[in-house]
């Protein structure tokens, strides 16, 4: 079987952290990194920012554009009602369900965007790099290709590593 990553298993987030800065410092690409709950000093320092919330605004923008549009087109223009005497182009009656569906089409589109960038559908299968690498321990992936081995696995045992798995 033909391995292309470097696991280094730490027991402790101060561990894996030192690590984390050492392999930056020495420009070693980490591929990835697997911990129980979020490391803000990985999130930030990790190189990849998501783009997320930007497109999540433009879907905010859009959906409540096209709620007051569809709103307007239905209540003004198609089929007016004249009830007591008030106007039919009212705008503030079309706020609440204007915010509400807007909050709605942001959540199940950014849900959707997602699943697609993570490739998270019923059907993908995704690899299980180590078993407890979400319950209890902290884990460094390297790929083997884009890095040197033995100065990872050297950076990685030197840092405290409790294991240091090829896969």
């Amino acid at each position: 079987m033909d391995t292309h990553y470097l696991l280094g298993v730490y027991d402790r987030e101060e561990t894996l952290l030192a690590a984390f800065r050492k392999m930056k410092e020495q420009e070693i690409e980490i591929e990835d990194v697997f911990t129980p709950y979020p490391i803000h000093e990985v999130l930030e320092n990790h190189g990849r920012k998501s783009k997320i919330t930007v497109v999540g605004w433009f879907y905010g923008f859009f959906a409540s554009l096209g709620v007051l549009a569809f709103l307007i087109y239905t209540a003004v223009i198609d089929w007016p009602l004249n009830y007591g005497g008030k106007p039919s182009n009212a705008f503030p009656s079309f706020l609440v369900i204007t915010i509400i569906l807007t909050i709605f089409s942001i959540t199940i589109l950014s849900l959707a965007t997602f699943s697609w960038r993570a490739n998270l559908w019923p059907s993908q299968a995704k690899p299980i790099y180590h078993d407890q690498a979400t319950d209890d321990k902290f884990v460094i992936l390297v790929n083997k290709e884009k890095a040197d081995k033995g100065k990872a696995e050297l950076l990685m045992k030197e840092c405290g590593a409790i294991e240091v798995i090829e896969k």
